[in-house]
């Protein structure tokens, strides 16, 4: 499986102890199948440089969990972001959808218990379907296998924040609408 990771480094040997242990598939090192995804992921910093870095997992022997939108793979992802323990330690590697509100910065309202479980999943299930897999132990992380990285220029990178933010508004009115329905009375 290629997969792709985006960051100011070249990381030839990722770390999965870095990162937030609130992300949706709790802490571990994550990336996408989808290199054009990865690029709309990328972001500028005026003093480094950006890297499109390339690997290949060798998913032999792995525990690999593989999650869809459902309700299995909202509440793995509402107690990461509340910070309890991780119910799937067991796997080397878990690959799912990506909750949409972390890209389009919904300020958590799917995962603040504003609204019920129901609507929160209905509100993540909005919009394209963007996945990742996150290696979360060391022996997931001994079968990625870096390679390559490339540096993006800082212009495709912006062109593609041009694109992200065109989604970003067709998003947020398709959110408003959903939301709209599913508020409690």
């Amino acid at each position: 499986m290629l997969l792709y990771h985006t960051g100011f480094d070249e990381i030839k040997h990722p770390d999965i102890h870095i990162g937030r242990k609130n992300a949706d598939f709790g802490q571990g090192f994550y990336l996408s199948p989808d290199l054009d995804f990865t690029r709309r992921w990328s972001r500028i910093r005026n003093d480094r440089n950006t890297y499109i870095n390339t690997y290949e997992l060798d998913t032999t022997g792995l525990n690999i969990l593989k999650l869809e939108r459902d309700s299995k793979w909202y509440e793995y992802i509402n107690a990461n972001r509340n910070h309890k323990a991780d119910i799937y330690s067991e796997y080397d590697v878990i690959q799912g959808p990506i909750a949409i509100d972390t890209i389009y910065d919904m300020f958590g309202i799917t995962t603040s218990g504003y609204v019920d479980s129901d609507a929160a999943l209905k509100l993540l299930s909005i919009g394209p379907v963007y996945t990742q897999v996150t290696i979360k132990t060391e022996k997931g992380a001994t079968a990625l296998k870096f390679l390559s990285s490339e540096i993006i220029d800082a212009a495709l990178v912006e062109s593609y924040r041009d694109v992200v933010k065109k989604e970003e508004e067709a998003f947020q009115a398709e959110f408003a609408k959903v939301m709209n329905k599913v508020l409690p009375s």
